[in-house]
């Protein structure tokens, strides 16, 4: 309470509300709307990604096949190779049967980051 001799007590600091920034980049607004309604730019922008990915996925495909498929032809070419043995297991054993699953995995994980990186290169041309 403020008595005869007290000081009023300091009124709030006004705040400016804005229901809408006006300063937003209106691209970024349009190219959602036409992604969302699947104008025919917006197709062929989706239709390229999708090409992207499909590209990535059949040389990254291909690449493994050719890898694990050189292992047989090596030893078949190369037959002394079958002899090696390491901690009394032949190195056909070992290339065919224990190395594929780390190399796999590495693969894996090496195709999701250039996957991934294709998306933020998507989301970021959709944003501009």
């Amino acid at each position: 309470m403020n008595g005869p001799g007290d000081s009023p007590a300091p009124r709030p600091r006004r705040k400016k509300v804005v229901l809408a920034d006006s300063r937003a980049p209106v691209t970024v607004l349009r190219t959602v709307v036409e992604l969302e309604e699947q104008t025919s730019w917006a197709e062929e922008v989706v239709r390229s990604f999708i090409r992207t990915q499909f590209k990535d996925a059949v040389k990254f495909a291909v690449g493994t096949m050719l890898l694990f498929g050189a292992l047989p032809l090596a030893f078949y070419l190369f037959p002394e190779l079958s002899a090696v043995e390491f901690a009394g297991v032949s190195l056909p054993w070992l290339l065919l049967g224990v190395l594929p699953f780390p190399v796999l995995f590495a693969i894996g994980y090496w195709y999701n980051v250039v996957a991934e990186r294709n998306e933020r290169d998507f989301v970021d041309m959709v944003e501009k």
